[in-house]
C-alpha cells in the first residue's frame, strides 16, 4: 500500500469482522479474519542501513521504493490493483531473470547491507533452481572478505538456517553455502573438509529421520553436518554463534571429538546389545553425527533409535526383587542383563525372563 498500510488494515479488519495487530516499526499489519484467515497489509518502504549487517531503519516510500529494496531481481515484482490498471509491475527485469534461471541482486552493497541476504540466495537457488549471476558472486566474495559484521546478530543467521532447511532440498542449499564460503559469516575460520559435500548430501535424509525420531532439532543436523571435520575451537564456535544453549554446545563438541572412536567401535560390535549399550552411553547428538559421517552404519543408528533404544524387560524391579534378587546394584545387573537379551534374543517373552531370574536366585543360594 502507498500511504497508510496500517490505517487500511484497521478498516480492512472492520469491513470483515477481523482483529488487527500492528507492527509499527515495520509500518505493517497483519489482518485475522474469520473467513479469509491472516491478511498481511504492509506500507510501501524505503529503507535506510546504519550500520552494515544490523536492522534496517525503516520509512514510507513509493511502490519503486519498496521493489528496490528487495533482496533479487525475482522477487521485486507486483501486482498492481488499485488504478484499474490491474498488471505486472516490473520495473528490475525480475521476469527476465525468471525465464533465463539467474539469481541477481540489485546494487553492489547487497551483501554488505545484510549478509543475511547470503542464507536467502542458497535458499531460493535450491528452491527455484537458479544460478547466482558472476556479478552477484562478486558482490557476495567481496562482502564475505569485509565480514565479521558485529551488527549481524546470531538469532537472525539461526533463523534463516531454519528456513533454510524447511525447504524440500535443504542439502542442496547448504552445498551452496558451503562452496560460496558464506558459513564463514558464523567464523572466518571455518573451511570445508574433504567428506563435507557428502554430508551435505545425507543431510535431507538425516533431517527427515532425526526428528521423526526425536533425536535433534533440524538446526542441531545442520550444525553437525558443518562442524564436522572442524578443528576443536571453530566447531564449539558454530552452535554457540547461533544461540544454542550451553548444554547443547557441550553436547556438541562431545559427539565430535568421540565420533572416530565410537564409529570404529560400533563398526566392531557384534551383538545388538553391545552397540544398543554402546549408542546409548554415547547420546542422540552422536547418534545423528554418526548417520551422518558413517553412511556403512546408518542400518544400525535406524534399528537403535527405531527399536534398540526402547527395548525393556518385561519384569519391573520389584517383580526382580519378588523372585529372590537381594535389593542393590544386583537388581540393576539382572535388569541390565534381560534389556541385553530380549535385544539379542536370547528372551522372548516375560517367562523365558522369570526362569533366568528364579536360576540366578537358585545359584546365588548355592554359593551362599
Amino acid at each position: 500500500i502507498e500511504g497508510d498500510g496500517p490505517g487500511v488494515a484497521r478498516a480492512l479488519a472492520s469491513e470483515l469482522g477481523g482483529s488487527v495487530v500492528e507492527h509499527e516499526r515495520f509500518l505493517t499489519a497483519s489482518v485475522e479474519t474469520p473467513r479469509h484467515g491472516r491478511i498481511d497489509v504492509v506500507t510501501a518502504r524505503t529503507e535506510r542501513y546504519e550500520r552494515p549487517g544490523a536492522l534496517p531503519r525503516v520509512l514510507p516510500g513509493s511502490m519503486a521504493q519498496d521493489l528496490r529494496r528487495r533482496d533479487f531481481t525475482v522477487n521485486a515484482m507486483a501486482i498492481e490493483l488499485g488504478s484499474g490498471a490491474f498488471g505486472l509491475l516490473d520495473p528490475l527485469g525480475g521476469v527476465a531473470d525468471l525465464e533465463r534461471r539467474r539469481l541477481r541482486i540489485l546494487h553492489p552493497l547487497s551483501f554488505v547491507e545484510d549478509p543475511t541476504r547470503m542464507l536467502r540466495a542458497a535458499r531460493y537457488a535450491a528452491r527455484l533452481d537458479l544460478a547466482t549471476d558472476r556479478w552477484t558472486l562478486r558482490c557476495q566474495a567481496l562482502a564475505l572478505r569485509l565480514a565479521p559484521y558485529p551488527a549481524l546478530s546470531g538469532a537472525r543467521v539461526a533463523a534463516e538456517l531454519e528456513r533454510l532447511l524447511r525447504e524440500p532440498e535443504p542439502g542442496a542449499a547448504l552445498a551452496l553455502l558451503a562452496r560460496a564460503g558464506v558459513v564463514r559469516l558464523l567464523d572466518s575460520r571455518w573451511r570445508p573438509g574433504r567428506a563435507t559435500a557428502a554430508r551435505l548430501a545425507a543431510v535431507a535424509a538425516t533431517l527427515a529421520w532425526a526428528t521423526a525420531e526425536r533425536l535433534a532439532t533440524p538446526l542441531t543436523v545442520a550444525v553437525l553436518a558443518l562442524a564436522a571435520e572442524q578443528r576443536p575451537e571453530v566447531a564449539a564456535a558454530l552452535p554457540e554463534r547461533l544461540g544454542l544453549s550451553g548444554e547443547l554446545v557441550g553436547r556438541i563438541r562431545r559427539a565430535l571429538e568421540e565420533a572416530p572412536h565410537l564409529a570404529a567401535r560400533i563398526r566392531a560390535s557384534s551383538p545388538p546389545s553391545e552397540t544398543a549399550r554402546l549408542l546409548r552411553d554415547a547420546g542422540a547428538v552422536a547418534v545423528v553425527l554418526l548417520h551422518l559421517t558413517e553412511p556403512s552404519s546408518r542400518n544400525r543408528l535406524e534399528w537403535y533409535a527405531r527399536e534398540g533404544r526402547t527395548v525393556a524387560p518385561a519384569l519391573t524391579g520389584d517383580e526382580v526383587i519378588a523372585l529372590g534378587v537381594a535389593r542393590g546394584p544386583m537388581v540393576r545387573e539382572v535388569l541390565q542383563t534381560l534389556r541385553d537379551g530380549r535385544l539379542d534374543g536370547r528372551f522372548a517373552d516375560r517367562e523365558s525372563e522369570i526362569r533366568y531370574v528364579r536360576a540366578v536366585t537358585l545359584r546365588d543360594e548355592r554359593k551362599g
